[in-house]
């Protein structure tokens, strides 16, 4: 399949700059159930892939375990499909051993948070250059309705029959803890949306995380509803854009300020405040990303949607390669033969 990929390029001859949605997509049909979240998030992501401007060899996803991760199949650039919980080390490896590779990774809030957890934080610690898409439907789906660790309190599912006891991960805030310099949250109803955002983790020279409310239709149908339906969202949701204040609501008339780093929700009507009022969002500033991401579980405030932080950092793999110039440059090419046998070695005849 991938000499396949490689005779189809060379062959046609195609421009990055020509190429169409049409030609990320697979003869084969997309296995997930109807109605599942899933079949948005590939849909954008094809969409964008030919504003990239990145030859389709140069492309990499790769998948741990899960419903998401069926993703690999589904797109027609390389793929890795690796083993539950470790995409993020298999793409770090990649990235690292191929910088000129776009790498993405497909993933799931049971695959990146539970048993990937630690992967997760360690590549948003070192800022390694990919773009990590997390499916978030806050249940384990492919093994059929198990409790996640973004499962909500009092959730009912096969391993928690009288409710959820734990506290969830607030994936938004993890990833800003841990050090990502991109960090966004989407949904899969809205299409251009999700283009927005994958258009921006593409761009982004670091780690991007973007989180999807995806609706996962078998085992926790309508997860999401509140902050995803036309008839509910302008009013409990806040859309972050960088530059403009923070107003919400149908009619446009609400905003956020804070309080010390408390946000509140304050009303225009009665006149005491304004849209000059309200807080203004800035991707830059690292401590309101997490007064930001902080909000996701308050239920006095809208939850926020959009790119909570983008800063520039040097990435894991410019200041690997940095290093063995340096040191290169200085101690000369290495001799692996000589490495294998160390200092002390000794022939046996």
């Amino acid at each position: 399949m991938t000499t396949m990929l490689q005779d189809i390029v060379v062959k046609r001859n195609v421009p990055t700059n020509q190429y169409t949605p049409k030609d990320f997509k697979v003869d084969i049909d997309v296995r997930w159930c109807a109605g599942c979240g899933g079949y948005s998030i590939l849909s954008q992501v094809q969409r964008i892939m030919p504003e990239l401007g990145v030859p389709r060899e140069k492309i990499v996803f790769v998948s741990g375990i899960g419903c998401s991760s069926r993703f690999p199949y589904y797109i027609n650039v390389y793929g890795f499909h690796s083993i539950h919980g470790r995409a993020l080390a298999v793409a770090s490896g990649l990235k690292i051993a191929r910088p000129d590779l776009s790498v993405w990774i497909a993933t799931g809030d049971g695959d990146c948070m539970s048993i990937g957890g630690n992967h997760f934080i360690h590549a948003c610690r070192r800022n390694v250059d990919i773009n990590v898409l997390m499916f978030n439907n806050e249940v384990y789906s492919l093994t059929k309705g198990q409790y996640s660790p973004t499962s909500q309190p009092g959730q009912k599912t096969k391993t928690s029959p009288f409710g959820v006891v734990d506290d969830p991960f607030n994936p938004a805030s993890l990833a800003l803890g841990a050090g990502a310099t991109f960090v966004a949250r989407g949904y899969d109803r809205d299409p251009k949306m999700l283009q927005y955002l994958f258009e921006r983790a593409a761009a982004h020279k670091g780690i991007s995380f973007v989180e999807i409310y995806a609706n996962c239709v078998i085992f926790n149908d309508g997860a999401f509803d509140k902050y995803t339906e036309k008839e509910y969202r302008d009013d409990t949701t806040v859309w972050l854009e960088d530059g403009k204040p923070l107003i919400f609501g149908k009619n446009r008339d609400k905003g956020i300020i804070l309080d010390g780093f408390t946000p509140v929700v304050v009303s225009f009507e009665d006149g005491k405040y304004s849209p000059n009022d309200v807080l203004v969002h800035n991707e830059k500033d690292s401590t309101l990303a997490f007064i930001l991401a902080n909000m996701t579980y308050n239920p006095d405030v809208p939850r926020p949607i959009g790119v909570f932080q983008s800063i520039d950092k040097p990435s894991y793999e410019e200041k690997v390669d940095n290093q063995i110039e340096e040191v290169t440059k200085k101690l000369g090419e290495g001799d692996i033969n000589k490495l294998m046998r160390g200092e002390d070695f000794w022939t046996i005849d």
